[in-house]
């Protein structure tokens, strides 16, 4: 069964009901990729506390947040059609009604150093303050005792790793393997933007993610020859960027980086495609 709580006083009453449970963070314009996580959770507790909100503080001034789109009857079929699979389950669903149910009586910002000026941050400069500030205001409200990100948006489940370290908050962070297309391609709320021919072009990038992990070839070695076969691909101007960093602490410094992921954003048109893949190397 599911349960909307709509307000913050809605959400502490439910959760006073409830003893360990797991936490599934979302912005909504829900896919299978944020079905797996509920999954994974729903396997691991009989209750899943699941947060549909899009959050003002993670767009930039660029960012239009008011056309993000909001489809919030079609999120909660896919979860309800989740939870049929799982016999004697529960979900809690907080679909905040207004950013107020979410921040009133907290007015702090949280702040990760370190991870959050590079990549995603150096190219939405802020993103990340606002992605730490709501993930910990929603722990705050959820009081979860794991919860679960997809891998898709790598950088982001390692600042709020990081976060979570840094605030000495007693919660696991779960990553989950990014869910593909038949095809291959990542999927994503914004590959609702894409044609046809979009998606299947799209595909260039996972195959370019696997191009280098085959020259890696497992050896740390072989990083020299995977850098310059990244620098050839970085002639196209559409790859945001397309570079090899240590696992966890998004370092480019590999020298002693046991397990490295291979990051990329590329422009498709107006829409930027994030996608990763892991590499361990000795």
């Amino acid at each position: 069964m599911i349960q909307v709580c709509r307000t913050q006083e809605e959400l502490h009453k439910t959760r006073q009901a409830h003893g360990h449970v797991g936490f599934v963070p979302t912005m909504g314009n829900l896919h299978q990729g944020h079905i797996s996580l509920l999954s994974q959770a729903l396997s691991d507790f009989d209750i899943v506390y699941f947060s549909i909100f899009v959050n003002p503080k993670q767009f930039g001034p660029t960012e239009d947040f008011d056309k993000y789109p909001r489809t919030l009857q079609n999120d909660l079929d896919l979860i309800e059609a989740e939870v049929k699979k799982h016999t004697h389950k529960q979900v809690v669903v907080f679909a905040p009604q207004t950013p107020d149910e979410v921040y009133h009586g907290f007015s702090k910002t949280i702040k990760v150093t370190g991870i959050t000026e590079i990549l995603e941050g150096s190219i939405r400069p802020g993103h990340f303050d606002g992605v730490t500030t709501v993930v910990y205001r929603l722990f705050d409200l959820v009081k979860p005792t794991k919860a679960y990100f997809g891998l898709k948006d790598y950088q982001q489940w390692a600042v709020i790793k990081k976060m979570v370290q840094q605030e000495k908050l007693d919660i696991e962070i779960v990553g989950m393997p990014i869910k593909r297309s038949t095809e291959g391609l990542a999927l994503s709320s914004r590959n609702q933007y894409l044609s046809d021919k979009q998606k299947q072009d799209a595909l260039m990038i996972i195959n370019t993610l696997n191009e280098i992990k085959k020259i890696i070839a497992g050896k740390k070695a072989n990083l020299a020859l995977a850098q310059d076969y990244i620098r050839t691909k970085l002639e196209d101007k559409n790859w945001d960027y397309l570079t090899m960093r240590d696992y966890l602490s998004l370092s480019e410094d590999l020298k002693s980086s046991q397990q490295i992921t291979i990051l990329a954003v590329y422009r498709m048109g107006t829409t930027r495609l994030l996608d990763n893949i892991q590499v361990e190397i000795q």
